[in-house]
């Protein structure tokens, strides 16, 4: 009996270790170092303009615009951000997105996809 008990203590130990390994959700596993794109926009010309960029569920995205004049930028994630600059150099950080797939990121003001973020 004693040793029926022992291994169902054993059993128990192991199966609880076991769940807490299990899937996390939490997105604890994105990387934490930011994804940094460079953006220029002159005049109507935008560079990068429709690039695809990799980019890992929850990590970290900053836009960093050069911009001739103010305008705003969207992103068509879950849920959608919009995100104005100034004449000069902004830095913008995006919220992390969640969901994989591909994410358009556009200029409002010119209406062009600047970037594609494939997220996975």
């Amino acid at each position: 009996m004693l040793r029926a008990l022992a291994s169902a203590a054993v059993l128990t130990v192991a199966l609880l270790g076991l769940a807490a390994c299990g899937d996390d959700d939490s997105g604890s596993n994105a990387p934490t170092t930011p994804v940094t794109i460079d953006v220029t926009i002159a005049g109507d010309s935008v560079d990068p303009n429709g690039d695809r960029v990799d980019v890992a569920v929850g990590q970290p995205i900053e836009l960093v615009v050069d911009a001739d004049a103010p305008g705003e930028i969207h992103v068509h994630s879950d849920p959608e951000q919009e995100l104005e600059y100034d004449a000069g150099t902004t830095t913008l950080e995006l919220d992390p997105i969640d969901q994989p797939g591909v994410v358009d990121v556009e200029s409002h003001t010119l209406d062009v996809v600047i970037v594609q973020l494939e997220v996975s």
